[in-house]
């Protein structure tokens, strides 16, 4: 096997290359509980003004579907996230007694693993041996498993950021609300709405190394269509008062 000159090995233990993917766990739920903020709450300012509600009357319940909103999404988020953790640890716990009670299955198991990769059997025999001795379980978790650091379960963590973005995102229709008439509230919320989605659709996707065009066209047609099915419910219901 050929050896990596002392340079090279020296730019090998620098490089570390950043990933799209490890953003994924708060950037999925930071998107979600921001974009949920502002389609939720935007659609309920707008459904109760369209029903010829108060201006004090629009912002309480604006802001009481803010603090239910974010509730929800940390309770949903942690009990959600902590079901996968649990899920996570119970393999985790069970590949720990496989790897005490029968290690050579065990290694043959993973062998197997990377023969099916492509690995031919001898190569594979010997990453095996090599990865089981310097982190058997890890080894185990992330070829067998298919659980990664990157991608293992945070409960808090999700709960945190929906929460804290939802209400970041509910904060933006609510504001504006607050600056306006009554009259003018359903149509100016829902255009300046559309603009974070839009806005929060791009940031996101860009970031998350997605499409930025798609992101954008998705997030806007679903909070336009909820903005408009729960202004069309207040209008009925305002006519019908």
């Amino acid at each position: 096997m050929p050896k990596i000159a002392p340079n090279e090995s020296t730019k090998l233990s620098r490089h570390k290359e950043l990933h799209h993917t490890d953003r994924i766990g708060w950037l999925r739920a930071a998107v979600l509980g921001a974009n949920d903020g502002i389609v939720s709450t935007a659609s309920l300012v707008v459904g109760v003004a369209a029903a010829d509600a108060t201006h004090n009357a629009i912002m309480l319940a604006g802001v009481a579907g803010m603090v239910a909103g974010a509730m929800s999404m940390a309770a949903g988020e942690y009990v959600s996230v902590s079901s996968q953790a649990d899920t996570e640890n119970a393999d985790l716990a069970r590949e720990r007694i496989e790897l005490a009670t029968d290690a050579e299955a065990e290694l043959v198991e993973l062998t197997n693993i990377y023969i099916q990769r492509g690995l031919d059997e001898s190569l594979a025999k010997q990453v095996a041996e090599q990865l089981t001795k310097h982190d058997a379980i890890g080894a185990h978790s992330r070829d067998e498993l298919g659980i990664s650091h990157t991608m293992s379960a945070r409960p808090v963590e999700a709960a945190f950021a929906s929460a804290a973005m939802f209400s970041v995102g509910a904060a933006l229709p609510l504001a504006t609300a607050f600056l306006l008439p009554v009259s003018r509230i359903p149509t100016i919320v829902s255009i300046t709405s559309l603009f974070f989605l839009a806005l929060l659709g791009g940031v996101s996707a860009r970031v998350g190394g997605a499409p930025v065009t798609r992101a954008v066209a998705r997030v806007t047609f679903w909070g336009a269509l909820a903005m408009s099915a729960t202004a069309g419910i207040g209008a009925i219901f305002g006519l019908a008062a």
